[in-house]
């Protein structure tokens, strides 16, 4: 996760992340630039989901899904994650807010020291569940926006998604629970980009993350949706544009993108040329964020127990939480979670010779899924050869 308020704004220094190096407790701003060697930890509650999305990584539908965590077994595992002091319990689904125990488990959560938060469709949230979702404790609620209206319904395959989830927002501001946008962005949909910045500062959203599309579940069958390198650029001009924008007139909202650590070192590129006096630090809260962080600071267990290295690697599973207890699972040697968190030393390609592979080495996910090869150069990467060389 890049957090381009902080690094273009400098709103987070490497004198306050150093002032937090090795605490169990770390601001929730400051988490991706931590030390800890215990993960975000992202749980599919359920498989079932009231949408069905075109770039939805699980394929999940509107129906039940056998051999999902029972109740006391999500107990089990929660209170694990809180003896291990994870920073983070992500809610996911599916649709989180279809299991019926999701507030029950997120007080537990809350009350073992965890910090619960939600990830939904919004389409679900009204006054009545907002209320519950501050009641049971999550401190934090992100809900997926698409686009403009029209787009976002077609993206959701449903008429008045947008509107529902929109409603959804105002509806946890209201009850004083953070909340924020999030956009995948794609060929598709990146004209809306605009309105979206719009939308944040109309509803005095405190939050956006951009996520870059990974080319698994459906997201596998739109690896032609993907913007083109020319596109990623102007999309990151566009962001960074807005970010400052926002940051010069005073609005709080804080703006981050995901699943392409290439958008750090252009944003690194770009302080370097236009305020060169902040790129040695800029440099510094990189490498202390260290680029991909699955298997490393980040880890997924799905709906039915299963741990995988990020919610996008669903093949490949490391343990199940039913068996063994994700504490376990994470301290163990298995092969690839070993290579992940030296993964710097497997990358090949343009990967491997970019200057700056420490602090990104690209997605294996889609190296995989364009060469057939994990440790492959990743095909999202954007970047000359003039802007990863020394």
């Amino acid at each position: 996760m890049i957090g381009c308020t902080k690094l273009l704004c400098g709103t987070a220094t490497v004198s306050e992340v150093i002032q937090h190096s090795g605490r169990e407790e770390v601001p929730p701003q400051l988490l991706q630039f931590s030390d800890l060697n215990r993960p975000l930890v992202v749980w599919n509650t359920t498989q079932r989901c009231n949408l069905r999305c075109k770039h939805c990584y699980i394929d999940a539908e509107d129906h039940n899904y056998d051999h999902e965590l029972t109740t006391t077994q999500a107990e089990n595992m929660i209170s694990d994650l809180a003896q291990m002091k994870v920073p983070v319990l992500l809610f996911s689904g599916g649709e989180p807010l279809l299991r019926k125990d999701i507030f029950h488990l997120g007080k537990m959560a809350a009350e073992k020291g965890l910090r619960p938060v939600i990830s939904t469709n919004g389409t679900l949230i009204d006054e009545d569940v907002a209320r519950e979702i501050k009641k049971a404790g999550f401190q934090y609620v992100g809900i997926s926006i698409d686009g403009a209206p029209e787009t976002h319904d077609d993206f959701r395959n449903k008429a008045g998604a947008f509107d529902q989830a929109i409603k959804g927002v105002r509806a946890c501001l209201s009850q004083g629970v953070k909340t924020g946008l999030r956009f995948t962005v794609n060929r598709y949909n990146q004209a809306d980009l605009p309105r979206i910045f719009e939308i944040i500062e109309e509803e005095k959203i405190p939050r956006f993350c951009m996520y870059h599309l990974v080319y698994a579940g459906r997201g596998h069958e739109m690896m032609d949706m993907d913007t083109n390198r020319e596109e990623k650029r102007a999309i990151l001009d566009l962001v960074s544009q807005k970010t400052l924008d926002l940051n010069k007139r005073g609005i709080e909202t804080e703006i981050l993108t995901t699943d392409n650590h290439a958008d750090g070192i252009y944003l690194y590129n770009s302080i370097k040329k236009n305020n060169p006096e902040r790129a040695d630090e800029v440099i510094h809260l990189l490498k202390m964020h260290g680029g991909c962080s699955a298997g490393t600071k980040f880890a997924n267990v799905d709906a039915r127990g299963n741990v995988h290295p990020c919610q996008f690697w669903q093949d490949y599973t490391v343990g199940n939480v039913k068996e063994t207890p994700f504490s376990q699972i994470w301290n163990s040697d298995d092969e690839l979670m070993v290579k992940l968190r030296v993964k710097e030393q497997h990358v090949k390609g343009k990967c491997a010779d970019c200057t700056y592979k420490p602090l990104c080495s690209g997605c294996r996910i889609r190296a995989r899924a364009v060469y057939n090869d994990i440790w492959a150069e990743d095909p999202a990467c954007y970047l000359d050869k003039d802007e990863i060389a020394p």
